[in-house]
């Protein structure tokens, strides 16, 4: 604004460098999906090789019994979702360093819909196998009175800890996956918002 002399006048409004709030944003959506892709990486490995390498011989009467995680096929199927979890995990972490070190933030479309896709299958994947265990786990400790189920735990202590600990740790998967789905499926659909960013540069 300038007066009639010709002098200009301040009229008090600071810019905003939005490009530079952009570029922060960006960087701490990555960081935050790496940490999290480490956690289900690190603990995805964990559980896996809790349930996974579990057993524990008892006698009874001079016949000895193993249990293993292979007589409950919901324990199978919660070593397979938290490997799968967890190497999904590590290919993708790797992807976010690149995209990090490159200076990349914004996914072509093709690209998002996939890593949308695969967060998606095993969030749902790693929930399904916690509930399935958990439910197992619960009638091996508490027993079914009604179908004569005994309660195993009592006999195999040292086994139902330890799977106990490996759900604990795949709960921390599940809960992780379904955070990292709401990441992926905003990096997804801010593509097609009539104000998405064109192109971020670190």
């Amino acid at each position: 604004m300038s007066s009639y002399l010709g002098v200009g006048v301040s009229t008090g409004i600071v810019p905003v460098n939005h490009d530079t709030n952009a570029k922060v944003f960006e960087r701490r959506i990555k960081i935050t999906e790496l940490v999290l892709r480490c956690v289900i990486l690190g603990l995805g490995v964990l559980a896996a090789v809790l349930v996974g390498t579990d057993s524990q011989v008892k006698e009874f009467f001079s016949i000895q019994k193993t249990a293993k995680f292979t007589d409950m096929k919901a324990l199978v199927f919660l070593v397979v979702a938290n490997g799968l979890a967890a190497g999904f995990s590590l290919v993708q972490g790797l992807h976010c360093i690149i995209c990090m070190v490159r200076g990349r933030a914004l996914l072509s479309k093709p690209l998002a819909w996939a890593i949308f896709s695969g967060d998606q299958v095993m969030a749902y994947v790693t929930v399904a196998a916690v509930a399935a265990s958990g439910q197992s786990g619960m009638l091996a400790k508490v027993g079914q009175a009604e179908l004569q189920w005994m309660e195993l735990c009592k006999m195999y202590g040292k086994f139902c800890n330890q799977v106990e600990e490996g759900i604990v740790s795949a709960f921390v998967v599940s809960l992780s996956m379904v955070v990292l789905s709401c990441f992926s499926a905003f990096s997804l659909f801010r593509l097609y918002g009539d104000h998405k960013l064109k192109n971020v540069n670190w």
